[in-house]
C-alpha cells in the first residue's frame, strides 16, 4: 500500500534524488501496524504446524521496516526512519522532515505513512468499545465510535516553491491518559496554537480545519471545545473520517492529503471544502462549531488561504499541521 502511494509521485521523487543526490534525501513514514498482519499470519502457521513459514522473517514484522523498505525501493540513502505514535504518526513525519531540512541534514524528505488492517487492531479497538457498528458519525448526538480504515499517502517535502506550502506545525503531549484525551481539549488547543505561532498566523487567517473527528464521544467533545475556544463558532470544519474511515497510523498523512488537495488550485479550482458527512443531529453537549456542508467554499482574501489539519493520538500525542497557498515564504 505504501509503495502504491509512492509510485504515484515517483517522477517527483526521482527528480529530487537526481537533483540533490541520494544521500541528501531522507524518508520518514508513519504507521501503527507495520508488519503486524504478516506476523499474525506467521504465528497462525506456527501454531498449526509447529514451524515458522519459510516465506516469513521477523524483520518483516518490525515497525521500522516500512521506511527501510521504501528507502531501498526508491534508492534513498539519507536518513530513513519510522514514527509510531498511533493516530498522529504520519502527521508527525511532516514536522520531523522539516527539521531535517532546516538542520541542513537533508535537502528534501519523502514523508507519509501507511496502515493496513490486522486482527490485533480490530480486537484492540473492540475491547475499548470504540468501534461503531454502523457508519461513523462525527460530532452527532448519535456518534458511537470509529470505523477502522486503511490507506497510505506520500509527499515530497523541500524548500522549493510549490502551489501548497507547509507553513508550520504544532506538537505537544498532554499525557492526560493512555487512551483518552483531556476532556477540555488542552492538548488539542496547545497544538493548534503552536501551529499558528510557528506559521506566523492568527486564528482569523485560517479558512478551514480538517478535524481529527473520530466519532467517539470523548474525542469529539474535547475537539469541539478546543476549536470553539480558539476560533469561535464560525470557522468551517469537517471530519473526512466519515468518508475513508480512521486510518490510524496513516490518518495524519491521508488527512493532510485532503487538506493539500483542497488548497491546490489545479485540483480544486472552485475552492470547495470537504463536506462533513453525518446525520445532521447536533449534540447539545458540544459547542456548535460550523461543520462544512456539501458545496461550501473557502475564502481566499488577498490570494492567500491557510488551513489546519488536526491529529490527536493515544497518550496525548497531538500534532497540528498548517498548510497554505499564496504565502511569500
Amino acid at each position: 500500500m505504501m509503495l502504491g502511494a509512492l509510485l504515484q509521485i515517483e517522477e517527483a521523487i526521482d527528480e529530487t534524488i537526481d537533483r540533490y543526490g541520494p544521500t541528501r534525501v531522507g524518508i520518514i513514514l508513519g504507521t501503527s501496524t507495520g508488519g503486524m498482519s504478516e506476523q499474525e499470519a506467521a504465528r497462525r502457521d506456527h501454531a498449526r504446524t509447529g514451524a515458522w513459514p519459510a516465506s516469513s522473517h521477523y524483520r518483516q514484522w518490525e515497525i521500522g521496516a516500512l521506511s527501510e523498505y521504501a528507502a531501498l525501493a526508491l534508492g534513498i540513502e539519507g536518513p530513513a526512519y519510522t514514527i509510531a505514535t498511533a493516530c498522529s504518526a504520519s502527521a508527525k513525519v511532516f514536522a520531523s522532515g522539516r527539521r531535517l531540512i532546516e538542520a541542513g541534514i537533508c535537502d528534501a524528505v519523502v514523508v507519509g505513512g501507511a496502515d493496513t488492517l490486522c486482527r490485533m487492531t480490530a480486537s484492540g479497538f473492540s475491547s475499548l468499545e470504540a468501534i461503531s457498528p454502523g457508519l461513523c458519525n462525527p460530532f452527532s448526538r448519535n456518534r458511537d465510535g470509529i470505523n477502522i480504515g486503511e490507506g497510505a499517502a506520500a509527499f515530497v517535502l523541500s524548500r522549493d516553491a510549490a502551489p501548497v506550502q507547509l507553513l508550520g506545525s504544532g506538537e505537544c503531549s498532554d499525557a492526560h491518559h493512555i487512551s483518552a484525551p483531556h476532556p477540555e481539549g488542552r492538548g488539542a488547543l496547545q497544538a493548534m496554537q503552536m501551529a499558528l505561532d510557528d506559521a506566523a498566523l492568527v486564528p482569523e487567517d485560517v479558512a478551514y480545519i480538517n478535524l481529527h473527528g473520530t466519532g467517539t464521544p470523548l474525542n469529539d467533545v474535547m475537539e469541539a471545545k478546543a476549536i470553539a475556544q480558539l476560533f469561535g463558532l464560525g470557522l468551517p470544519c469537517s471530519s473526512t473520517k466519515s468518508m475513508i474511515g480512521h486510518a490510524l497510523g496513516a490518518a495524519g498523512a491521508c488527512e493532510a492529503a485532503f487538506t493539500w488537495l483542497t488548497l491546490h488550485p489545479a485540483f480544486n479550482p472552485q475552492r470547495r471544502l470537504p463536506p462533513h458527512m453525518w446525520d445532521g443531529l447536533r449534540d447539545p453537549a458540544l459547542p456548535s462549531i460550523r461543520l462544512a456542508a456539501a458545496g461550501d467554499n473557502f475564502d481566499e482574501p488577498g490570494g492567500r488561504a491557510a488551513m489546519l489539519s488536526n491529529s490527536f493520538a493515544f497518550g496525548g500525542n497531538n500534532v497540528v499541521l498548517a498548510f497554505g497557498r499564496g504565502y511569500d515564504r
